[in-house]
């Protein structure tokens, strides 16, 4: 394989390319491709890597799953923030604080199954009681408990 700075070369302006076609502007894609060689450069065994354009697809892909799903929680929190009255408005570093929060509860709850997901999110967001998560989701009052002490644990003492 070749080394990382050949690989740079050979492949940056198509995999920018590439990003570009798939988020619609130059900026995100230019972030998006240095993401993914910075990602290339902690990887283990890039010697070993025999197609270098699907290997640094995949870590592009990742990564620009990660950004369509931070900007659509990006653009939910601030249709919500744009409902509250002025007076009440957080200030715009309160906003980004906020903003990096759910970002992050959202990154650790992606990895649970989605039904622990959904029930830890109505036991918070709806203030549902765990008797209620059963019914609504069809499932045992046991199987709500291990749900929400997962999905607890990813929130509150990540990996």
């Amino acid at each position: 394989m070749h080394d990382l700075a050949i690989l740079y070369q050979q492949h940056h302006g198509w995999l920018r390319g590439w990003l570009h076609r798939k988020v619609g502007n130059g900026f995100d894609a230019a972030d998006l491709a240095q993401s993914t060689f910075l990602r290339a450069l902690t990887a283990h065994n890039v010697d070993a890597v025999r197609e270098p354009r699907a290997w640094l697809t995949t870590i592009a892909c990742n990564l620009l799953i990660n950004h369509v799903r931070r900007r659509a929680i990006e653009q939910a929190c601030l249709d919500a923030l744009a409902l509250l009255p002025e007076a009440v408005a957080p200030a715009p570093e309160v906003r980004l604080m906020f903003l990096e929060t759910l970002v992050e509860l959202d990154r650790r709850l992606a990895g649970l199954p989605a039904q622990a997901r959904q029930a830890f999110l109505l036991a918070q967001l709806d203030g549902m009681g765990q008797q209620q998560i059963a019914l609504e989701l069809g499932i045992s009052l046991a199987t709500v408990k291990r749900h929400l002490a997962k999905a607890a644990l990813r929130c509150f003492f990540p990996e």
